[in-house]
C-alpha cells in the first residue's frame, strides 16, 4: 500500500505533527455534537490523553502541558478520538459538566460574524481604491461586527484564581 493510501485508508495511527511538533485538536461534546474548543496537542499531551482518558493539551502561550479543567474543574472525559483523512487534525468527542471556555461560556465559539455588518470585499476594494496587492486581511476584517450567540455558563472570576496582573489564569 502506498504511503499516502496507507495514511488515508490504513489502520495505523500516524498523527502528522507540524514543524513545531503540534497537531490541532477540536473538542466536541459527545452528547450534543457542539464544538467546544480548538487547541493543540504535542506527542506527550496526546499520549497522556490516550492513557488517562482526560483531555490534555499543549499551551502555546505558556509552553507547557495543560490538562483541561486543572484550574476550573471542568475536565473533558474523552469518549473517542477521531483523526481526519491525512492525520493532521484530531477530533476529541468528550463529555463535560459545565462551561469549557475560560471566559465562562459552554463553548469557545460563542460569537458569530454579524450578517450585513460590512460591505463585501469587492465593494470595499472599489470604494477604497485599493490595489490587488493590498493585504486581504484588511479587506476581510474591515467593518466586521460580531454578535453573541450564547450565554455564560459560569462566572470565571469565581472559578479561576486571579493572577498578579489581575488577569484570569487560562490557556
Amino acid at each position: 500500500m502506498a504511503k499516502k493510501q496507507s495514511i488515508e485508508e490504513g489502520r495505523e495511527f500516524n498523527p502528522k505533527f507540524d514543524k513545531n511538533g503540534l497537531i490541532p485538536a477540536i473538542a466536541q461534546d459527545a452528547k450534543t455534537g457542539k464544538v467546544l474548543m480548538m487547541a493543540y496537542m504535542n506527542r506527550e499531551s496526546l499520549d497522556l490523553t490516550i492513557q488517562t482518558g482526560c483531555a490534555v493539551y499543549f499551551s502555546r502561550t505558556r509552553r507547557k502541558l495543560w490538562k483541561k479543567g486543572e484550574e476550573s474543574g471542568h475536565i473533558q472525559k474523552v469518549q473517542q478520538i477521531l483523526v481526519d483523512c491525512d492525520q493532521d487534525c484530531l477530533l476529541l468527542k468528550v463529555t463535560v459538566d459545565a462551561g469549557q471556555c475560560h471566559t465562562g461560556y459552554q463553548s469557545c465559539f460563542y460569537r458569530a460574524l454579524k450578517k450585513g455588518s460590512r460591505k463585501t470585499p469587492l465593494e470595499t476594494e472599489k470604494k477604497s481604491h485599493r490595489t490587488l496587492e493590498s493585504p486581504i486581511g484588511k479587506v476581510i476584517s474591515n467593518g466586521v461586527k460580531l454578535k453573541f450567540i450564547a450565554k455564560k455558563a459560569f462566572n470565571p472570576a469565581k472559578v479561576y484564581k486571579k493572577g498578579k496582573s489581575g488577569s484570569i489564569n487560562s490557556p
